[in-house]
């Protein structure tokens, strides 16, 4: 049985193809480049670049955001079900917190995410 609070292989897993697939901000790092269109007098092209990466982005990240905050809504009632037993034992009252804590979380990110669909 796995301890209170300790991270199992797979969580960690999960972590770690999350991070995998946020690599692509490494755009951030692609569009630096763009600045030597400009210093050899092709600041068009800068421009043109710059605001077809920042487009295709938008478009993609506000798609993905829709998508993500859609499937987790549909699932807040079963996640909810999810909700360890407490029947009034102490020992399980920090588990008990815990988990309202993190569903208190995941509510406040899909309402902030909303917000940003909207916008």
């Amino acid at each position: 049985m796995d301890q209170p609070g300790a991270i199992t292989e797979d969580e960690r897993d999960a972590r770690a193809r999350i991070a995998r697939h946020l690599q692509h901000l490494a755009l951030a790092e692609e569009s630096r480049g763009f600045k030597r269109f400009t210093t050899e007098g092709r600041a068009a092209v800068e421009i043109a670049l710059a605001s077809e990466m920042l487009e295709q982005y938008l478009g993609a990240s506000g798609a993905f955001l829709e998508n993500m905050r859609g499937r987790f809504e549909a699932r807040l009632a079963l996640l909810r079900r999810g909700e360890p037993a407490y029947g009034g034992r102490p020992e399980q009252a920090p588990e008990h917190g815990g988990f309202w804590l993190g569903f208190s979380r995941l509510c406040a990110v899909l309402r902030r995410a909303g917000r940003c669909a909207e916008g």
